[in-house]
């Protein structure tokens, strides 16, 4: 069994019109529970909770605090290729845009490594567009084996690998899997991906799954908000982590809320996903799944970052560049625009100024010599 069983279930619930059922009774009954439940989570993304945000935010924070403490974990992504096979209609890599396609090489990467860990930073996400001839699994895992030089933990956002390809690349030191799963609802994932491998829906939502079984030590998973109706794809996400979570309870399981961010195309999202929005989204997530980590990155902007970090968020990246190469070198495609572009030290002192501590590093693979 797998997730897309509990999927094909909960797609076949009403939600335009289990939205307007809950009432703020339902919500305040979650409040008090110390494990929710399904409804519960329903309850909370719907528009009954809109008026009990400040309450679920006084929750959320004494959630977070309780499991997490007042820290912060800070990493950045170092895009590694930006080859891609997949015609996707709301990312800069789409095979159909005519730009100089770039592919680190391992001096490169090298010096990517050095200008990265030149800032402190000892969490890194390696990314790749999706292409198997020009970034398959072992042009990753030699990037790896470079950057083990210079980072303790190295986690990767590449395309859906089988479990034996993840098991090959945990044993060459990467610890964390990160993959979305861009939209779930079915009908929208395949309008939105018109040709190559991506478009096999249950090949990517059964990838996680993959690498908790392959043994990584965390799986993050999450939906770009704003390919289709934010209360439902939201409340996805957050089954499949709950899903994961409890087969897999030997890994941590997180989750990213990502917002639609302008890129190379004209592609406009299907749903307004407000800043109000993004607030119950995340706080729902932390109630729903106290123990579970929270990313946000620099699609948002700075004022609303600030203001996020004492609501469930556990971990941010910075001094972010969404260009292969781009930190040690000018003049390649982003893949997305980023809104906060503060250095690291900026969001160092940011963080400092709220009360929290900043984590650089938490985590030592042991890599045992023959």
């Amino acid at each position: 069994m797998s997730f897309y069983e509990s999927l094909a279930r909960l797609e076949q619930l009403p939600y335009e019109s289990l939205w307007q059922q809950f009432q703020v009774e339902d919500v305040k009954r979650a409040l008090c529970k110390d494990r929710l439940e399904e409804s519960d989570l329903l309850a909370l993304l719907s528009p009954a909770a809109e008026p009990c945000l400040e309450e679920i935010a006084r929750r959320a924070q004494r959630l977070t605090r309780t499991h997490f403490g007042h820290v912060m974990q800070l990493f950045t992504p170092m895009y590694l290729a930006d080859f891609c096979v997949n015609h996707c209609t709301y990312c800069s890599f789409s095979s159909i845009y005519d730009f100089p396609r770039k592919r680190l090489t391992p001096e490169e990467v090298r010096q990517e490594a050095v200008a990265i860990a030149s800032t402190g930073l000892r969490h890194l996400l390696v990314l790749t567009g999706e292409s198997r001839s020009e970034s398959p699994a072992s042009y990753v895992k030699e990037c790896v084996e470079i950057l083990h030089e210079y980072f303790p933990s190295v986690s990767i956002e590449v395309n859906p690998l089988s479990t034996a390809e993840y098991r090959e690349l945990r044993e060459a030191g990467v610890d964390g899997l990160t993959l979305y799963q861009e939209v779930y609802h079915q009908e929208t994932y395949r309008k939105l991906h018109v040709k190559g491998p991506k478009r096999v829906f249950r090949n990517r939502l059964d990838a996680p799954e993959r690498g908790c079984q392959a043994g990584f030590r965390s799986v993050n998973i999450g939906a770009l908000l704003g390919m289709y109706d934010w209360r439902q794809e939201a409340f996805m996400t957050a089954m499949h982590a709950r899903y994961l979570q409890d087969k897999y309870p030997e890994c941590e399981i997180g989750l990213s809320a990502p917002r639609f961010r302008p890129y190379l195309g004209e592609f406009n999202p299907n749903s307004d996903v407000t800043d109000r929005a993004l607030v119950q989204i995340i706080l729902a997530y932390r109630l729903f799944l106290p123990r579970s980590g929270i990313t946000l990155s620099t699609r948002e902007p700075a004022p609303l970052r600030n203001h996020l970090i004492h609501l469930g968020i556990t971990k941010m990246s910075a001094g972010v560049s969404t260009e292969v190469g781009g930190h040690s070198q000018d003049g390649g495609t982003p893949q997305f625009e980023i809104s906060d572009e503060r250095s690291v030290e900026e969001i160092t002192d940011m963080l400092k100024a709220n009360g929290l501590q900043p984590v650089f590093k938490d985590w030592d693979l042991l890599r045992l010599q023959a």
